[in-house]
């Protein structure tokens, strides 16, 4: 008997996110309907995401895209930067890095990459640098909490560079973006992208977990 792509651990997580997602957007906003489809297509993404399929990091380019319109709408100028000039950017050479990394021919499963301790180095001089020149650009564009901002390029160019590079520590940085996002939002008083957030943390703790297993199973 063929063993079903999506656990059943998987397909209640999309689901409750999804739900979780759709519930908050009817009793917070009612109006935003980009919140709503970017929520939904980034908790799709990351579903796919934990299981090493391309599909993932395709939706994550769409994601990038409405997500950068609704933070230039509240002048989060640092997260509209972050996803449309970096994160969706990546995202599509991550398509390609992940397309020429499968791990079986025929399996919708990307190569788990080992990162040496000298890329390791590199990611963080690397991440540093942006960073520091982000801080300079969105201080000049008058950034609304111009710190938070300036830490979640630090993890977004962190994230979208180990998820390129295939690292199952993509998830951690991507966690850590999450919880910096959920503070962002918070300020901005947007529960229903608060709530898109904590089901994205939850969801990469998930996927952190997945690649982990999946790294000893190609392994």
């Amino acid at each position: 008997m063929r063993k079903k792509y999506f656990s059943l651990t998987e397909i209640l997580l999309w689901s409750l996110s999804v739900i979780l997602i759709i519930v908050s957007f009817c009793i917070f906003d009612h109006e935003n309907y980009a919140v709503l489809v970017a929520s939904l297509i980034g908790a799709t993404s990351l579903i796919l995401n934990a299981k090493g399929n391309v599909c993932g990091q395709i939706l994550t380019v769409f994601f990038s895209c409405i997500y950068a319109v609704i933070s230039f709408k509240l002048k989060y100028y640092g997260e509209m930067i972050t996803y449309l000039g970096m994160t969706s950017p990546i995202a599509v050479v991550s398509v390609i890095t992940w397309l020429k990394n499968p791990f079986e021919k025929g399996i919708a499963e990307v190569k788990i990459n080992c990162l040496s301790k000298k890329e390791y180095t590199f990611l963080a001089v690397l991440a540093l640098a942006v960073t520091v020149i982000f801080y300079f650009i969105l201080n000049f564009f008058n950034t609304s909490q111009i710190v938070l901002s300036t830490l979640s390029i630090f993890t977004s160019f962190t994230a979208s560079y180990l998820t390129m590079r295939r690292s199952e520590y993509y998830a951690v940085a991507y966690l850590s973006n999450d919880i910096i996002l959920i503070m962002l939002w918070i300020l901005a008083n947007s529960p229903s992208m608060v709530i898109c957030f904590a089901v994205f943390l939850v969801n990469d703790v998930y996927g952190f977990i997945s690649w982990a297993d999946m790294k000893k199973r190609q392994s």
